[in-house]
């Protein structure tokens, strides 16, 4: 789930458009707001304030998507709640994130699982008033486009950091499977897609390290099952194809040497209370303003047992 461009939330989300006309009054005294609508403006890239906005906002975006593959992994839902409850199969183990850490919940004991969107994913730059008064349209739109990465990779780490939170019990199969140091091939990728189907699941994505990518792009037998027409890869988000039934996913995000294969269906969810977001930020007392941009979510494994995990992979080619 992509996040959504501005004329669309404008159309479709009536806090968004509030947020929108509080931005539009700082505006005229916040500094950065201020620069860059006036660089904007003089380089006719837009005619009026909430062109100016709109610009940030997609601008933003569209720098985060790339990092955001941790929305490829996990099953996304829109919510307006701030919890959802999620029932449990008989024998699923569950985790949620409570407290600035994720809990084990036993299924046995616990038949639903909560989920609270009260995750924040933020990054933000500041800069002195002098800075920007003297920035130009190209330095602005880049420091803008940096924000939208940085929220890209910490929204990704939180899902991760998810997956890595599982118990190795919990696991498919029991137990991470132990590579042995040598480098991800065929028959890893076999194992893994056999650890999630032995407990009559189906894995639909492989999350691996860039280097266990090149490893695999090293071994003639994925090669071979790669051939495939040019709309079904996407190299700047890291896809690159489906093998196996799983689209393979690839980011330096992904812990060198460590792979997941994920049945994302059942997996795990997050809810997304609030898509990326842009606000100001300032601090007067020492002279800094800036951007700052936020999505707000809740995550939830529902099924450990969908997930498949690969340790000890060798870390270099």
């Amino acid at each position: 789930m992509k996040p959504k461009l501005f004329e669309s939330l404008m159309q479709s989300d009536i806090e968004f458009k509030q947020l929108v006309e509080d931005l539009k009054h700082k505006a005229v005294v916040h500094p950065f707001l201020k620069r860059y609508c006036e660089m904007g403006l003089k380089e006719r890239l837009f005619s009026d304030m909430t062109g100016a906005l709109g610009r940030m906002h997609d601008t933003l975006v569209e720098a985060a998507n790339p990092e955001m593959i941790g929305r490829d992994i996990i099953t996304v839902r829109p919510t307006t709640e701030s919890m959802e409850r999620f029932p449990l199969d008989e024998k699923a183990i569950a985790y949620r994130y409570a407290e600035g850490a994720f809990s084990r919940l036993s299924g046995k004991k616990i038949g639903t699982v909560d989920v609270y969107t009260n995750i924040i994913a933020e990054a933000s730059e500041e800069w002195t008033r002098e800075f920007l008064e003297d920035a130009t349209w190209n330095v602005m739109d880049s420091m803008i486009e940096k924000v939208g990465r940085a929220l890209g990779e910490t929204e990704t780490n939180k899902i991760l950091d998810l997956y890595g939170a599982i118990a190795n019990a919990d696991l498919a199969g029991g137990a991470p499977i132990d590579n042995g140091g040598a480098t991800l091939n065929w028959s890893g990728l076999l194992k893994l897609h056999n650890a999630i189907r032995g407990e009559n699941w189906r894995p639909t994505v492989l999350a691996v390290n860039e280097i266990q990518l090149h490893q695999l792009l090293s071994d003639d037998k994925f090669i071979h099952a790669q051939y495939l027409p040019s709309e079904q890869v996407d190299l700047e988000h890291g896809i690159i194809g489906s093998v196996l039934g799983m689209k393979v996913l690839a980011s330096t995000l992904v812990p060198n040497g460590t792979a997941y294969a994920i049945d994302t269906r059942v997996a795990a969810i997050m809810l997304l209370r609030r898509d990326v977001t842009v606000e100001d930020w300032e601090d007067p007392r020492i002279g800094e303003f800036g951007v700052r941009a936020t999505t707000r979510f809740g995550l939830g494994i529902l099924r450990s047992k969908a997930v498949a995990k690969m340790i000890n992979i060798s870390t270099s080619l």
